[in-house]
């Protein structure tokens, strides 16, 4: 009993069929009916019989008796014409000549029949509605009268008529749909038995090449989901090994100089070990807590967006690392509006914001400058740039940096190269770009934001 009212493309289109069916059917009795009504507007049957039969009259000379043959003869041949479908009664005929009697349809009985001349009047015989046509035929005058017939016995009549032909046309029509939509779901079968046949991590490509050209998107969907889906897997992997190789050299150390530490012979060289110590620990904490960041950034879920002041916490954000700067005689200015409201994912901005300074400020060389820019352009957007006039990033480079992991040839300073990887995830997880050119002067390095959020800047140049 289920089965029966499942949804299913063959029962929705067994029901379209239905319906037009329905539809034509419907159609055909709106035709016939408008006909029948044009007819009685224009030239009922019933006059053009009497006039046909008045003109015969008009020709037989005023002999009565063939008058009277030709009469009796219509009525019967009328009524075997007409015998089959007419609605209850049949054709009534009554002569008179000069206010006699000639000819009277048995039916009549005593009843009388009267009309207007030419025109086809109402009128109750033996209690059923008659249409009445009278017309002159030299001396004598003639009546016909034939049951009424109404638009209601029309459409009564035609729909009985009709409806057979119909319910015979609907299985051969339907038999050909029917199979045309069994094969064209067949693919759609093969897909989902392909799909179902694999197991929970394979996420290889489908390879079906469907014939019809309405399979191929939902096709061409399945195989872009999966692609992406393996190569999140394959990021995923090299995030989960990168890391593991990363931490490998700071978890080496601190173990080291624990050790160190306990069999130290003296206090200078457990202060040394110490100091070692913490600087691994340092190192670690600092990779794990980017890893995070990475990852969180990595996550498809968006944060929430703040409506909040980017001045003021770009203000907020430098003063922080001010004194590691200020310590290497580093000129660390921003050039912002008083105030630059904005819609923006707070925790990906300060991501931007914080990697890209501490990048500059690690690599940068001592008594260098650097310069943050917070500004709005005309599309809307938020452009943040940093700049530095520091040693820059070779040509050769300019291609890698954003990948994770990678560091520069020919830098001392240590770093575990997510930072920027940072900077380029938290980017582009809010719809924007970040681009590499050369720096201050050009020099140094110099990389430029760009972010699509709703502003309300107030442009007053603040340093």
């Amino acid at each position: 009993m289920k089965a029966l009212f499942r949804r299913t493309i063959v029962q929705r289109v067994f029901l379209a069929l239905l319906m037009a069916f329905v539809l034509v059917w419907a159609a055909l009795l709106a035709y016939i009916y408008l006909e029948f009504r044009q007819a009685l507007a224009v030239d009922q049957g019933l006059k053009r019989v009497g006039r046909a039969l008045t003109a015969a009259m008009e020709d037989l000379g005023g002999d009565d008796d063939k008058v009277r043959i030709l009469i009796n003869a219509t009525a019967t041949e009328y009524k075997m014409l007409r015998l089959s479908g007419n609605p209850e009664g049949s054709l009534l005929l009554q002569l008179d000549r000069g206010g006699d009697r000639l000819f009277a349809s048995p039916a009549l009985g005593s009843q009388v029949l009267s009309g207007e001349a030419r025109q086809v009047v109402n009128q109750q015989i033996n209690g059923i509605a008659y249409w009445v046509y009278r017309s002159e035929a030299g001396p004598w005058t003639l009546h016909m009268a034939e049951p009424e017939i109404t638009g209601a016995w029309v459409l009564e009549r035609n729909a009985r008529r009709v409806l057979p032909y119909l319910l015979l046309a609907f299985p051969i029509v339907l038999l050909p749909i029917w199979f045309a939509v069994t094969l064209g779901l067949r693919p759609l079968r093969v897909l989902a038995d392909r799909l179902a046949r694999r197991g929970a991590t394979d996420l290889s490509p489908i390879g079906l090449d469907p014939r019809y050209e309405e399979l191929k998107p939902l096709v061409a969907a399945l195989e872009d989901m999966l692609r992406q889906l393996r190569d999140q897997v394959a990021r995923e992997r090299a995030f989960v090994h990168d890391a593991a190789h990363e931490l490998r050299t700071p978890m080496a150390v601190i173990a080291a100089q624990a050790h160190a530490l306990t069999g130290a012979p003296n206090d200078d060289e457990r202060n040394r070990a110490q100091t070692q110590l913490e600087l691994a620990i340092a190192r670690a904490s600092h990779l794990t807590q980017q890893l995070l960041e990475l990852a969180s950034l990595d996550e498809s879920a968006h944060a929430q967006r703040k409506r909040i002041d980017v001045t003021q916490l770009a203000r907020q954000l430098l003063a922080q690392v001010a004194p590691r700067a200020m310590a290497r005689g580093i000129d660390l200015d921003l050039e912002a509006p008083d105030s630059l409201v904005a819609d923006i994912e707070v925790q990906a901005f300060q991501s931007i914001l914080e990697n890209l300074v501490d990048n500059a400020i690690q690599y940068a060389r001592d008594g260098t400058r650097i310069a943050v820019t917070l500004r709005s352009d005309d599309e809307g957007a938020l452009r943040l740039s940093v700049e530095d006039d520091g040693p820059g990033i070779g040509e050769s480079e300019r291609e890698r940096v954003f990948e994770r992991f990678h560091r520069g040839a020919g830098h001392e300073s240590p770093g575990s190269g997510l930072g920027l990887a940072i900077v380029k995830q938290a980017t582009h997880r809010n719809g924007g770009r970040v681009d590499l050119t050369a720096g201050l002067g050009q020099r140094g390095a110099g990389f430029h934001v760009w972010l699509p959020v709703g502003l309300s800047p107030q442009p007053v140049p603040s340093r």
